[in-house]
């Protein structure tokens, strides 16, 4: 039974990875060629090895950081070349060809990414001999190769930029929908270090986000270099206007949970809808998660969101404390927030959260006040 149940994984991690093995044979065999063939170096050893290592290092980046990438491998094999020409090679030659290439990387505002690869480039020249005594042919051999992968993923074998955008944003409402789920339990509880936890795991979530923004950035550029994936552009849509009001919400969503802490802390009244509410904001994440990844209109995301303000709302006539108003009030924030990541206009998000909640035509700030 175990052996059958590999299979599967590994077939599926085999499909996945699918598209890169071929990316990166495509850009191996084409930086050799136009390395070799046309510009005749006899042995273009960093061609290929450049145009690997940038796409390997690369999916789901955005063009500016692959171009960094292939500029940190050129920039360490030149400097490599260099040293090495004027001073031969060894131990004392490696260090100074690595801290070089460190500070001309670091000088030129380069990330993480073009420093390492500047000077795990040098590191890999310096301590290889030189094919001939002509200086800068290994750097000119390694932006060969950059370059030829950079027309590969951009141009001739472009990643499926939705494809990208959804393997980011699963892991990012996945989390978002844990923490509002583990939120309604400890709230359900009356149990603060549940509430505390789940609000650590959604301060945690700002990870997934940035990943999954930096995928939406990646994509737009794919798209926007390969006439291959302009087909994607209406599906990407979805999520290149909802991203941003999702990061709203978490935040908002953060706010809530930190109120609703107090809230237990100083022993507030907690009507029972209002981890009601909090689930069912959790089950609305989920369930837009599932409508983007299927690429259907979100009916069913704005449907749960605008009974977990509903909830809140009952919860707010019921009656709570100071922090449980905030609870509420956050709650109608998160959820407007939510349906503007449907495709909803601000104002026609707030007008139904406003009559979900039961305040349509009423005063503001009028509720039942329990005694404290």
């Amino acid at each position: 039974m175990i052996g059958k149940k590999r299979v599967p994984v590994f077939l599926a991690r085999g499909r996945a990875g699918l598209m890169l093995a071929m990316q990166a044979g495509l850009a191996a065999g084409l930086a050799w060629y136009v390395a070799h063939d046309l510009y005749g170096r006899p042995i273009p050893f960093f061609a290929p090895i450049a145009a690997v290592i940038a796409l390997g290092s690369s999916v789901g980046q955005r063009l500016r950081r692959t171009a960094e990438l292939v500029i940190g491998v050129a920039v360490g094999i030149g400097l490599g070349d260099g040293i090495i020409l004027l001073i031969g090679n060894g131990p004392v030659q490696i260090g100074l060809i690595v801290l070089l290439a460190v500070l001309l990387a670091t000088a030129a505002g380069g990330g993480a990414a073009l420093i390492v690869q500047s000077a795990s480039s040098a590191v890999l020249v310096a301590t290889l001999t030189s094919s001939n005594g002509q200086p800068w042919t290994r750097f000119l051999d390694a932006l060969v190769g950059g370059g030829v992968a950079l027309v590969v993923m951009t141009v001739l074998l472009p990643l499926n930029p939705l494809t990208v955008v959804r393997r980011a944003a699963d892991p990012a409402l996945r989390a978002f929908t844990d923490g509002l789920h583990e939120a309604a339990r400890g709230l359900a509880a009356a149990d603060p270090d549940v509430l505390q936890a789940a609000l650590e795991r959604l301060r945690a979530a700002e990870g997934p986000f940035a990943a999954f923004q930096s995928a939406i950035e990646a994509a737009g550029e794919n798209v926007a270099f390969a006439p291959a994936r302009w087909r994607a552009r209406g599906a990407l849509a979805q999520y290149v206007e909802g991203a941003p009001q999702l990061t709203y919400s978490l935040r908002n969503v953060r706010v809530l949970l930190r109120r609703a802490h107090t809230a237990l802390s100083d022993q507030e009244p907690v009507p029972a809808m209002l981890p009601v509410s909090v689930r069912h904001l959790g089950d609305a994440v989920e369930l837009l998660r599932q409508e983007w990844a299927r690429g259907a209109e979100p009916v069913a995301t704005r449907e749960r969101a605008l009974r977990a303000v509903a909830e809140s709302g009952r919860a707010y006539q019921e009656g709570v404390g100071y922090s449980g108003g905030v609870v509420v009030a956050q709650t109608r924030t998160a959820v407007a927030d939510l349906l503007r990541a449907t495709g909803i206009e601000y104002a026609e998000a707030t007008r139904q959260v406003r009559a979900a909640i039961g305040w349509r035509g009423r005063p503001h700030g009028a509720r039942r006040r329990t005694g404290r």
